[in-house]
């Protein structure tokens, strides 16, 4: 596996992934680095899946708080415009020598293929990248507990969500000075301190099926290579 400890990853980008820090939208200039990142740990061996967020372009349930738009529609806006950020990352991505599909659990035809398991472990065996957009095609599940349900489905050894912070910390850093980055958790001490690395769905899911999680910062260059090879970064949350 040229490097890397693990033979197959889930990926979880954030919609701020494809933004400028404090932006919305699509910036080109993002795009191609997240492309580049993905294009580094392929290279180091593993099958790798990705699974977009859509927090650039809306999040569902803050929308409907503000609007007349009930939850379920607006979460269900939320998982189309997932489909845009896939799209988005595609053509980056295969403009990059990366062959690359996207598989959604909404269906549109026209630009990508409906999520069907089997499919996309026959495409990640044949080496392309595989984007996972619509969320889990259900309005009030987040693409967190999406990114634990495709890794369990397609048997990952490791689930990354990629944030814009170092890792889980004892306390919000940007309003904490002290704030102590945690390097190791359990997944039941993620549940019992109420931490906030992922929802406690998507914990229990990766704990039921033996999933370890690393949260690391995805604006830190080496930090995914590091983490495919399986050196210490970010928050590393397992059984044991």
């Amino acid at each position: 596996m040229a490097g890397s400890k693990y033979a197959r990853v889930v990926l979880k980008l954030s919609g701020e992934s494809f933004c400028q820090k404090g932006g919305s939208g699509i910036d080109g200039e993002a795009l191609e680095s997240i492309a580049n990142r993905i294009i580094d740990i392929r290279r180091l061996g593993p099958q790798v899946a990705v699974v977009v967020g859509a927090g650039n372009l809306i999040r569902g349930e803050n929308f409907s708080q503000i609007t007349r738009i009930s939850r379920h529609t607006a979460d269900y806006m939320g998982m189309l415009a997932t489909i845009i950020n896939a799209c988005a990352l595609q053509e980056t991505l295969e403009g990059l020598g990366q062959p690359t599909r996207v598989l959604s659990a909404i269906e549109v035809a026209a630009i990508c293929e409906p999520f069907v398991r089997r499919r996309a472990i026959q495409h990640l065996e044949l080496g392309r990248v595989v984007i996972l957009a619509g969320g889990t095609g259900n309005p009030f599940f987040t693409t967190d507990t999406c990114a634990a349900l495709r890794a369990s489905e397609l048997g990952a050894d490791l689930l990354i969500k990629a944030t814009k912070v170092d890792g889980v910390y004892d306390a919000d850093p940007a309003k904490d000075p002290k704030a102590r980055l945690l390097s190791r958790l359990t997944y039941d001490q993620v549940l019992q301190m109420g931490l906030r690395v992922m929802d406690h769905a998507a914990i229990s899911l990766c704990r039921d099926n033996h999933i370890p999680i690393i949260v690391l910062n995805l604006f830190n260059p080496d930090d995914l290579a590091c983490a495919i090879r399986g050196q210490q970064v970010g928050t590393f949350v397992s059984a044991q």
